[in-house]
């Protein structure tokens, strides 16, 4: 398993779009077998601050399984106007 972490920085005005692109980004993940589990948080200190954490069955599943798929299309669609805020798009693999 790996983890993918998505650092972002939404200011408030499309704040109300992001959280509705990652909800419906969220049913395509459910229904992806390469996708785990996911979760957004939304930084309490700094308002504009999210860490999107997607877990993979492995990176390879991802890069070529997910983003192979034909719900991958689907899928920038809906978070491709927000690419741009991205600070950080990184694997991680867990320590023991």
């Amino acid at each position: 398993m790996t983890v993918e972490y998505i650092r972002y920085r939404i200011a408030a005005a499309p704040q109300p779009a992001f959280l509705e692109a990652i909800r419906r980004a969220h049913e395509l993940l459910a229904a992806a077998p390469e996708c785990l589990r996911y979760e957004l948080a939304h930084c309490e200190e700094d308002q504009e601050l999210f860490v999107w954490r997607i877990e993979w069955t492995s990176v390879e599943q991802h890069l070529n399984g997910f983003r192979k798929s034909a719900a991958f299309g689907a899928f920038f669609q809906l978070v491709k106007p927000f690419y741009a805020s991205i600070q950080e798009m990184n694997h991680y693999a867990l320590v023991e």
